[in-house]
């Protein structure tokens, strides 16, 4: 009897031929090259603006234009430090290493470091949509994801922020550990195995967020790699797995993520580790405070991914002041979604693998572990946020597919075009808050309440341009918000505000009341460095030398490579008169601070007018001065009476004339008329051959 096929109608057909083709993501070459294209000119579109602004005054010290270490670019020695010790409180070395290479092209055009963020931002863009391409076969919806991911605004912190490197670093490995992951499902191999982890190890070395990538790849195992209902092959036929098969298939897949996991604990541990030691670490909030902010968090997250609206470089941490209702709201919101997504796991595996990624990747830092003072960042969404975009897409695609072909395409098509305009236009806006650090923190301020980190950096902006006003103004604001705060989680950020205050209060002259500001810091957080020093500097400048000196070497015993104690000790051992001691000092300066005029010029200034021959060293001073003149740009002209009285010390009068003249019309120039009056004193006696001797330049 002939074999009986069964009845196929041309609908049935069509359903089952279309999956096929999306498998093998059949679409024309000119087609995908234009979506590349398109993507990249999103990115541009709203990013490129970054490559004319400047380092914001928050981290970006500490990662690049304060940190000598990079600064220097990638030497053997700092590209071994990068890997053994940590930057900026945290273990990073490949994104250490990339500050150091922007730093040897760029120097501190704080316009090249951001081009560096949009590139791998666009680059990590187009990995995405190749990657969901490929394990989806679905390439519309991939390139829809794709842009969602390249401009939403809660994205425009992790790219227009020099500080934040490692999110779109790391975003590169991640991706490419998908792609190679991808290619070892379809067709494993220890070679393949080797280069997913060469990729996992890069991606943690990028940021140690990705510590849970290992669970994110069990995720996309059961869809859309569907690596969980694999079919096993018997004496050459394929049959479906029956249940014992198929719990070894699953046991498999846990044990192969095993290393990976073992080595997202170590990591984990030293992140920990390694911030906890830091100098300038806190201790953290109650549990049940982080507890309920993190459950709220995951909601705002959400809602934000949602309505991308006031969104700040800073939002402050909400401590006991949420309601309950908020607590359970958010616990039973989450609750929810987690069970649909169980329940409905067959029928929309798309929902599962959306929640559960951006459940779990946003879980190191949901807060439940607290690093710094926020009660939640943008910064944070970068990669967790491509769970909630899939959720979206993918359902849309569904509604569009349930009615009526036409129509509903276009409606689903006109929509997404709306959608990604208008996010690219709010994150386009976004992004130009980050032109320099006063348009951050006036936006900051506008959209977020009780901003004291606000209110300090732009205190701080005001104090570095002078305008002491505006500066206490700020910096009051900030002391009475923090008044609120009597945790000890916040003693080390009132101690900054205090010390800022003081300083402030000594620039306008106001020592006694600035010491006070100075001692209640050290009072709030005893090993503050920094405080000791500003206090050092205000016992100097009243001339209790011996109380200064103390302050310097506490300083100095806290942070033993801070340069500026160490001027500021050698100039009080030289003002008590042990100018060997003080030369010392001024040598760690320089070692410490290769930039830094000051020490080489007080280092100058004592091997030419020390009273006592055996110090003295007028070729020495010379070349010293000479480097302090052109460090400072020849804008100083104490650094032009140094070189002068350094030409005297050699026998060089004329040339110590002509430069002091120099220094003299410059002092004028600036309104210092007292010290082109002392200057005028010093021509005098080069013109009769007579060297100078003084104990400091300001004598």
């Amino acid at each position: 009897m002939p074999a009986r096929h069964p009845i196929v109608t041309k609908k049935k057909q069509q359903r089952d031929r279309r999956p096929r083709e999306l498998s093998r993501g059949v679409h024309r070459p000119s087609i995908t090259v234009g979506i590349y294209l398109a993507l990249t000119g999103l990115s541009l579109a709203v990013f490129s603006q970054t490559s004319h602004y400047n380092f914001v005054n928050f981290d970006d010290d500490m990662y690049v234009y304060n940190a000598p270490a990079i600064q220097a670019g990638p030497t053997l020695k700092g590209v071994a430090a990068a890997f053994t010790s940590p930057h900026a409180r945290n273990w990073h070395p490949l994104t250490t290493v990339s500050h150091m290479l922007d730093c040897r092209l760029y120097g501190l055009n704080a316009g090249g470091h951001h081009a560096t963020n949009v590139v791998l931002h666009t680059i990590a863009v187009l990995l995405l949509f190749r990657v969901l391409r490929q394990m989806t076969g679905a390439f519309w919806k991939s390139a829809i994801l794709a842009a969602l991911f390249a401009v939403h605004p809660l994205h425009v912190e992790s790219v227009a922020w020099v500080s934040e490197r490692k999110d779109v670093l790391s975003a590169v490995f991640f991706f490419l550990m998908l792609d190679a992951y991808l290619r070892y499902a379809r067709a494993a191999s220890i070679t393949r195995y080797f280069v997913v982890t060469a990729l996992f190890v890069a991606g943690i070395m990028s940021k140690p967020m990705l510590v849970t990538a290992p669970i994110v790849l069990l995720v996309l195992d059961y869809w859309p790699l569907r690596r969980f209902e694999q079919i096993a092959s018997t004496t050459g036929k394929t049959k479906v797995l029956r249940s014992d098969n198929r719990r070894r298939i699953i046991q498999r897949l846990f044990l192969e993520k095993i290393p990976w996991l073992i080595l997202s604990a170590g990591v984990g541990i030293v992140t920990f580790a390694l911030q906890k030691r830091a100098a300038g670490s806190i201790p953290p909030l109650p549990f049940l405070w982080r507890a309920q902010n993190a459950a709220t968090s995951y909601i705002i997250y959400a809602w934000k991914t949602l309505w991308p609206t006031r969104l700040a470089v800073f939002y402050p941490h909400p401590n006991d002041t949420l309601a309950a209702w908020q607590v359970v709201f958010a616990i039973a919101f989450l609750l929810a979604i987690t069970c649909a997504a169980i329940v409905w796991r067959h029928k929309r595996p798309y929902l599962f693998t959306g929640w559960f990624w951006y459940l779990v990747m946003l879980f190191p830092v949901i807060g439940l572990v607290q690093v710094g003072e926020q009660g939640h960042a943008d910064r944070y969404t970068y990669l967790p946020s491509i769970g909630l975009f899939l959720i979206v897409v993918w359902a849309a695609g569904d509604v569009a597919a349930s009615g009526e072909i036409r129509l509903w395409r276009g409606v689903a098509t006109a929509g997404a075009v709306v959608v990604i305009a208008a996010l690219a236009c709010t994150a386009f806006a976004q992004t130009s808050y980050w032109r320099n650090s006063e348009t951050l923190w006036t936006h900051a301020l506008a959209v977020t309440t009780n901003n004291d980190v606000a209110h300090n950096n732009l205190g701080y902006l005001c104090v570095d341009r002078g305008d002491l006003d505006n500066a206490m103004s700020h910096f009051e604001a900030a002391s009475k918000i923090r008044s609120g705060k009597l945790d000890p989680h916040y003693n080390l950020g009132t101690a900054l505000v205090e010390m800022n205050l003081g300083d402030a209060l000594a620039r306008r002259g106001q020592p006694d009341e600035a010491m006070a500001h100075f001692e209640q810091a050290i009072k709030l957080q005893p090993d503050y460095a920094e405080a000791y020093y500003n206090r050092g500097n205000v016992l100097y400048a009243k001339g209790r030398i011996d109380e200064a000196i103390a302050d310097f070497e506490k300083a100095l015993q806290i942070q033993p490579s801070d340069a500026d104690a160490h001027t500021g000790l050698g100039n009080a051992l030289l003002r008590k008169g042990a100018p060997k001691e003080a030369i010392a000092h001024y040598n760690q300066t320089m070692a410490l601070a290769p930039e830094d005029p000051h020490s080489r010029s007080n280092a100058a200034w004592v091997l030419a007018t020390s009273s006592d021959a055996s110090i003295r060293d007028g070729a020495k001073a010379v070349e010293l001065a000479q480097q302090a003149v052109s460090l400072s740009g020849g804008r100083e002209p104490l650094f032009f009476r140094t070189l002068a009285a350094a030409y005297a010390e050699t026998g060089r009068f004329s040339d110590a004339v002509a430069v002091i003249q120099q220094a003299v019309a410059i002092a004028r120039v600036q309104g210092k008329t007292g010290l082109a009056d002392l200057l005028e004193g010093d021509v005098l006696l080069y013109r009769e051959q007579v060297p100078l001797r003084r104990k400091s330049p300001g004598d």
